[in-house]
This record gives structure tokens, sequence and C-alpha cells, in this order.
């Protein structure tokens, strides 16, 4: 299973949008390490939405 999600930033007031494999909460935690990128500019990113596919390629169509 493939998903695309949208995660929140209270800090920033700012949504993120982004597709992942099987492991979303991996994901989430990926984020809020130290990482350069977007997201790394906030640490208190929290999941608020996400829908399940059964392909990459629908995944990452939804995520566009």
């Amino acid at each position: 299973m493939f998903h695309t999600y949208i995660l929140y930033s209270a800090k920033m007031d700012k949504y993120y949008i982004g597709a992942c494999g099987n492991d979303l909460h991996g994901r989430l935690k990926s984020h809020l390490s130290n990482h350069k990128g977007f997201t790394a500019k906030a640490k208190d990113w929290a999941i608020v939405y996400f829908e399940t596919y059964p392909s990459r390629t629908e995944a990452y169509a939804r995520e566009r």
C-alpha cells in the first residue's frame, strides 16, 4: 500500500503534501528528524489527512 498525506505545522501555520510507501508513521518520523528541506523548519508536524492507494503511481499522482 502507498499513501498520500497532508502534514500541518502550527508553528509555521503551513501544510505539506507528500507521498510514501507502506510506513506512513516512519515517514513522519523522518520529517521530524534532523534533515534538510522544507519540513526541517519545524518539529511539530502532524498528520492531518491521508489516503491509501494500491500503487505508487496512484499515490504520487494524487500528491501532485
